[in-house]
């Protein structure tokens, strides 16, 4: 005949206790993130700024190793981030890395846009500042050349410089979900339809385009996926790791900067609606970017699920430079994927040191 086992009291106190210990970190880490307590830090590998002009600054990162590959790197970023996503966090920063293969690092950070920089064309960056700040990489490392790389927009950036200033010492190019084909862009250019949006009157009621407008067509995107995340942060709480990450991904999502206006109004025009670029009909201050004239190695790297720049958007830019060393590479995942994240530190990242550790020396 069996017998009934008698509970264990204690087991069940401690199991209680532990569920008790549990909620109550769920509890805290909850009020920290909703009172914006003890944020993650960012950006936090040291650097010093070696140029300024108005809101932009040129940083140099301090060396981690004795060994540095004579070819500087030179970071373009986008218009509408801020520049601590390539910098994250220790651990989770493609800078850091970069450093410690032995890279000399520097970084363009347009900075947040003033009401009065609502004026701001694409050749005030491609054509001015961009020049501006490449000259004092060149005092600052005694090196004639050197590579640029760009996420994003930011590798717009640096195809239009290299496609206008055909003779600039650019020795490598890396661009990472850069979009070239808008005709590939998906519901981004659906919702740029002139049919439905009144381009002149938004740029010249507002000014710089909002970031809130901007975080809102991202999220639009993928309308699920917030609450989704909820959820997730709901339902692990009481792990600190897993707060910690959610922390950093989403003060980078949630932390967008303005777009400036007139470069706002030219992005819309020449590339969303009429995808100059593709076609090889862009001009920037009347000159055309002969993207045929990108002679440099390239390296293009792009994520298969990318719902921001979509691999139909990415995928042709290859084709369009004239590059005889060219490659591109396509990862899994998405957007964040290429500079964060554990497919980054595991594929992305050494491919890209790799391919220009023999490219720089």
């Amino acid at each position: 005949m069996a017998t009934l086992r008698t509970p264990d009291v204690n087991q069940m106190l401690q199991a209680a206790q532990a569920q008790v210990q549990r909620n109550l970190r769920r509890a805290q880490r909850g009020l920290d993130i909703l009172l914006a307590r003890q944020e993650p830090p960012v950006g936090a590998t040291p650097k010093d700024v070696i140029y300024s002009r108005g809101t932009l600054r040129l940083y140099r990162y301090r060396p981690m190793t004795d060994e540095v590959y004579r070819v500087p790197i030179v970071c373009v970023m986008s218009l509408v981030s801020k520049p601590w996503i390539l910098d994250l966090t220790p651990g989770q920063s493609l800078i850091e890395y970069l450093l410690r293969q032995g890279f000399d690092v520097f970084m363009v950070d347009w900075g947040v846009p003033r009401p009065e920089d609502k004026g701001l064309r694409l050749e005030d960056y491609v054509l001015d500042f961009m020049p501006r700040c490449l000259e004092e990489v060149q005092k600052a490392t005694g090196e004639p050349d050197y590579t640029l790389f760009g996420y994003c927009m930011g590798g717009l950036f640096g195809l239009m410089y290299k496609g206008l200033l055909h003779d600039a010492p650019v020795t490598n190019l890396v661009c990472a979900a850069t979009p070239v084909d808008m005709e590939g862009m998906g519901l981004f250019q659906r919702w740029a339809d002139p049919r439905f949006i009144d381009l002149d009157h938004l740029v010249d009621t507002v000014g710089n385009i909002p970031p809130d407008l901007m975080l809102r067509a991202f999220e639009m995107l993928r309308p699920v996926e917030r609450w989704v995340s909820y959820v997730r942060l709901l339902d692990n709480l009481w792990d600190p790791m897993f707060v910690y990450g959610y922390r950093i991904m989403y003060k980078w999502t949630n932390e967008q900067i303005p777009f400036p206006g007139e470069a706002y109004r030219q992005f819309i025009r020449e590339l969303m609606w009429q995808n100059k670029l593709m076609k090889g009909q862009m001009t920037v201050a009347g000159r055309r970017v002969d993207l045929s004239a990108v002679t440099c190695p390239v390296l293009h790297v792009m994520a298969e699920h990318d719902h921001i720049a979509p691999f139909a958007a990415t995928r042709p830019l290859i084709t369009l430079v004239g590059s005889e060393d060219k490659e591109d590479v396509v990862l899994k995942g998405g957007h964040v994927s290429l500079v964060a994240g554990k497919n980054a530190v595991g594929r992305a990242w050494p491919k890209m040191a790799e391919w220009l550790s023999v490219r720089s020396t």
